[in-house]
């Protein structure tokens, strides 16, 4: 792609987005992911009804009298965008590729989480780490994530989810929200990962998918090429047993992986290519604040 067509890329999709922000997510994400901790604000004296486990005891010996701890919640959050950019990433069968829906929903999180003021920071894996950018705040830097997003290119094409998780779970220490943005379609487990990651953090996974990987068209004798390998392989679509065998695996898929995220309480939204992306991620977001 000429770097005329990147420029407006990614200008397309900051303005499609940061609107998106502006209009619709802003205040539903700050609901939904606002800061869980407490910081100390100050002492003040008992009034009825405080917690008295909030009682000040070096203050109230001092003065004679009840005084409480008041604490104020962090508002200030880091978030995380694990980004999937692996060869089946690549794959469209409508208007929009998932690799460039990722790249859209990546720049609405990003865009809200700084208007949050909240770190952002990004991790691109494929079956290894090809590039980490630290959290940080600021304009620039979300501008900066935006454009790495839409014109990164990766070095290698095999999945490995684990290997993004285990990244974050070393990198980052702190306790944060991060985002996992992939299609999931891995041939090496990842389950042991995932639970690691989600105890240590609040891990929130978003699901790429495109219909014709859950269904495919009854069309004859087609050859596919798996993306992240490069190997060809015919296949008759025509032949019922062959299609049924299909679904029954994809369907086995589906199971086994929201089995994994029910299992270790991961907010999730399944997202198609085909489909407006803003009302899932609207119904993960008022999920999320129903619980608070």
């Amino acid at each position: 792609m000429e770097t005329n067509e990147l420029f407006k890329k990614v200008r397309k999709i900051e303005i499609k987005t940061r609107g998106l922000t502006n209009n619709i997510f802003s205040g539903q994400y700050h609901s939904a992911f606002k800061g869980r901790g407490m910081t100390f604000s100050e002492v003040r004296e008992y009034q009825y009804g405080d917690d008295i486990r909030n009682i000040d005891w070096n203050v109230t010996a001092r003065f004679n009298r009840p005084f409480v701890k008041i604490f104020e919640e962090e508002r200030e959050m880091t978030v995380m965008l694990l980004i999937d950019v692996s060869g089946s990433n690549d794959f469209g069968s409508v208007n929009i590729s998932k690799r460039d829906l990722t790249a859209e929903l990546a720049a609405v999180l990003a865009f809200s989480a700084i208007q949050n003021n909240d770190k952002v920071g990004v991790i691109f894996f494929s079956d290894q780490i090809e590039k980490f950018i630290p959290p940080k705040k600021g304009s620039s830097h979300i501008l900066r994530i935006i454009r790495e997003i839409v014109t990164f290119t990766p070095q290698h094409k095999g999945t490995d989810i684990g290997e993004g998780l285990r990244f974050l779970t070393s990198a980052i220490k702190k306790r944060t929200t991060a985002f996992l943005i992939s299609d999931f379609i891995s041939k090496k487990p990842f389950e042991q990962q995932i639970r690691i990651a989600a105890n240590k953090h609040d891990l929130v996974c978003l699901r790429i998918t495109d219909k014709r990987e859950l269904v495919l068209p009854k069309i004859g004798l087609v050859k596919f090429r798996d993306s992240e390998t490069n190997k060809d392989v015919w296949v008759d679509t025509s032949m019922s047993s062959w299609n049924e065998a299909y679904q029954k695996y994809i369907q086995a898929e589906s199971i086994k992986l929201n089995k994994i995220f029910a299992n270790n309480g991961i907010d999730n939204a399944l997202i198609y290519t085909d489909i407006d992306y803003v009302k899932p991620l609207m119904q993960l977001f008022k999920k999320r604040e129903s619980r608070r």
